[in-house]
């Protein structure tokens, strides 16, 4: 489908030197400039940087709803649209991977069975595992399951279902069906929405992860859980504000890079997320957690078992594990009314002390019942 914005429809154009339209003469002329083009993400301010944009792509792969697109172009693109009038940012587009080690706990650490049992559930809210996909045969997940859509490589299908098993075990820590087998979740009944936009290797590129992020606030869910990190990303940036500015609640891993200080990665460290770092079971900050001004939070992330592909479970630790555990609490407060700034706030005024520093825990570790207005008094 194409957009309109700026009075230009979008369309894919040929590379332009001096001006004028150039045309490649022969087939292995064409296949060899193909594999010399790069993904490149171009932010633009006016029809003019957009146009700007148009004419060094060779192909335009997607465009955003907030004013970006990645193309494929040569790889001068970059440094040449970096300067062009009307244009934010040129860069080339980035790899994101699953944050995750292997070695897991947490649902009783943060007082989510105390929400459950005064009826806490989290039915209503729409929780975006924005991940490796989720199985849709599992167990433990399927009765929440919802929508799912892919985004690979630039291409969007229905092909969502995990074919790599940290997505899975991400949505079961937020919202494993209390259903006396395997494992509860943070919440109970909130929908799960599988957006995939990591392969079964748990890589992505950063502008798929976009595109997730903005589909994510496209259908008007409530949270988008990222336990995904990489490098710094203006479009990563823009997909973020455009989601929050609808409503969702980003919730992000800090990063898998401990022990390290002021390493927060992206976009946990972008202002629209709430960068969540890790604990093991003795409420001491995990080794591997990344820590920085920009931690939010703290959740359990070392040994937890949870859902898994194949209809499994497995244990796995890292700030991956600890994100779903706050996307799970936010989709909770969500049913219950709050708005996403709300939520955050209530999710940061409520959680425990649990004598780590600020970088190391933010405002606290997660207290779900807290949360609620429910007596969190059985803490260990």
């Amino acid at each position: 489908m194409s957009r309109t914005r700026y009075g230009v429809t979008r369309r894919t154009v040929l590379g332009t030197v001096g001006g004028a339209l150039v045309g490649l003469g022969a087939a292995g002329s064409a296949a060899s400039a193909d594999e010399d083009r790069v993904r490149v993400n171009v932010g633009f301010a006016s029809a003019a940087g957009r146009d700007a944009a148009l004419s060094r792509a060779d192909e335009v792969v997607y465009e955003f709803a907030f004013d970006a697109m990645t193309v494929l172009a040569a790889p001068g693109a970059v440094d040449a649209l970096a300067t062009a009038p009307g244009i934010r940012y040129a860069e080339e587009d980035g790899t994101v991977r699953a944050i995750a080690q292997t070695l897991p706990y947490g649902v009783d650490r943060v007082d989510a069975e105390v929400a459950h049992a005064n009826g806490e559930t989290g039915a209503g809210a729409d929780v975006a595992i924005i991940d490796t996909g989720i199985d849709a045969d599992h167990p433990d997940l399927r009765a929440n399951l919802g929508e799912g859509r892919a985004f690979l490589l630039g291409v969007e299908s229905d092909l969502w279902d995990d074919d790599n098993g940290h997505g899975t075990h991400c949505a079961g820590i937020a919202d494993a069906v209390d259903n006396d087998e395997g494992v509860v979740g943070v919440g109970t009944e909130a929908t799960l929405h599988a957006v995939k936009v990591m392969t079964g290797a748990g890589i992505g590129t950063t502008s798929d992860v976009a595109r997730g992020i903005e589909y994510t606030a496209d259908q008007g869910w409530d949270v988008g859980s990222l336990s995904l990190g990489g490098g710094e990303s203006s479009l990563l940036r823009d997909a973020c504000e455009y989601a929050y500015g609808k409503g969702v609640l980003l919730v992000a891993a800090a990063g898998n890079d401990g022990p390290c200080t002021d390493c927060v990665g992206y976009p946990a460290a972008y202002p629209e997320c709430v960068a969540v770092s890790a604990t093991d079971e003795n409420d001491d900050l995990a080794s591997y957690s990344s820590t920085g001004p920009e931690v939010e939070l703290a959740a359990p992330g070392s040994n937890v078992y949870s859902t898994y592909v194949g209809g499994g479970y497995a244990e796995l630790s890292g700030t991956s594990m600890a994100c779903p555990h706050v996307a799970g609490a936010g989709g909770q407060l969500m049913a219950n009314g709050y708005a996403n700034a709300e939520a955050r706030d209530r999710l940061a005024a409520t959680a425990e002390d649990v004598g780590l520093t600020e970088n190391e825990q933010g405002n606290g570790l997660l207290d779900v019942a807290a949360a609620l207005g429910l007596d969190s008094s059985d803490d260990l």
